[in-house]
């Protein structure tokens, strides 16, 4: 658990989100309950390849799909299988600036570390709109806050709204995923003195030393758990600014490649939506709990099953060898 006051929201940023954070998924049983089990036993596994902390409720942890209750449930479990060892951050995103602060209040009651806050879907149209409530929210938490940008709440904030954005005390960064490269190059190059910002892609190490800036963090993404304690290994480096590209084509572009070749296919076949069945998948063929997805989100085919199966284990064959 963090100790630091409020106004020292960024300095805490800025000394602790180093190296590998992951994005947990929200498991569900065969009977469409949270598998709180499931969800301990990867949290155990993915601190085990040496990922420095989580976030849960995330965009791939099918926030939007859990009833209130299922949602407070999610950050006790997760937040007492830290145990105040690990750094956790929690999504607290929704339409009503009242239920996110009550939702940021009882991460803050249960020992959290960070909030993750993005726009507020369905209304939000103008970049005014997501700055004031991002305000308010803020307003009411002393926990700082990670920024998602991502199109799939329905806007993209430009890199000088995320500035205005990190003008807020306790914003204390961004978490670029707004899958559009020269925006995340850009918010690094305006905002990135002032604040902690993250792209979820690797290739954003490579393009900082061509361009003279450094991520720190990698907060947060599936990479860990889908392809193994090697990249766990290659992004604390990366982080810490050696950028080693043989150790990165030996042990990581391999799955980097394969998850390439799927992300999108996924992707396009339901029409934009994050490919979280891929990714629970991938984890059961990775040794981890999985599971089914919950309405409206479907689960990969058999045949899809299949050819993953035998993609991954091809994968995982070349690197050992």
């Amino acid at each position: 658990m963090a100790h630091y006051a409020k106004r020292d929201a960024k300095a805490w940023a800025r000394e602790n989100l180093r190296g590998q954070f992951t994005t947990l998924m929200t498991l569900f049983t065969p009977s469409d309950e949270l598998d709180e089990e499931g969800i301990r036993r990867n949290i155990r596994a993915i601190r085990a390849l040496g990922t420095r902390g989580a976030g849960c409720s995330w965009n791939m942890g099918e926030f939007w799909s859990l009833t209130r209750e299922e949602r407070l449930r999610l950050y006790d479990v997760v937040s007492e299988e830290a145990a105040g060892k690990w750094t956790i951050a929690a999504q607290v995103t929704h339409t009503s600036y009242k239920e996110a602060i009550s939702l940021a209040r009882h991460a803050e009651s249960r020992g959290f570390d960070l909030l993750i806050l993005a726009a507020p879907y369905i209304a939000t149209k103008a970049e005014k709109q997501v700055v004031d409530f991002v305000r308010v929210v803020a307003e009411g938490t002393n926990l700082g806050i990670m920024f998602y940008n991502s199109p799939q709440f329905g806007i993209v904030m430009s890199p000088a709204g995320l500035k205005e954005l990190c003008r807020i005390p306790n914003v204390v960064g961004v978490k670029e995923a707004s899958f559009n490269q020269q925006i995340s190059i850009d918010t690094h190059l305006q905002v990135g003195k002032d604040a902690v910002i993250s792209t979820p892609d690797d290739w954003i190490y490579f393009k900082g030393k061509e361009l003279g800036f450094q991520q720190q963090v990698m907060f947060a993404n599936t990479s860990d758990w889908r392809f193994g304690k090697r990249y766990v290994e290659w992004s604390e480096r990366a982080n810490a600014g050696d950028v080693d590209r043989a150790f990165y084509d030996a042990h990581v572009k391999p799955f980097k490649d394969l998850s390439d070749k799927w992300w999108p296919r996924m992707v396009q076949k339901h029409a934009g939506v994050l490919p979280v069945a891929l990714c629970k998948f991938w984890g059961e063929l990775m040794g981890l709990c999985g599971g089914p997805v919950r309405l409206p989100l479907q689960d990969l085919t058999p045949e899809e099953k299949a050819e993953l199966r035998k993609d991954l284990a091809a994968v995982r064959e070349g690197v050992r060898a």
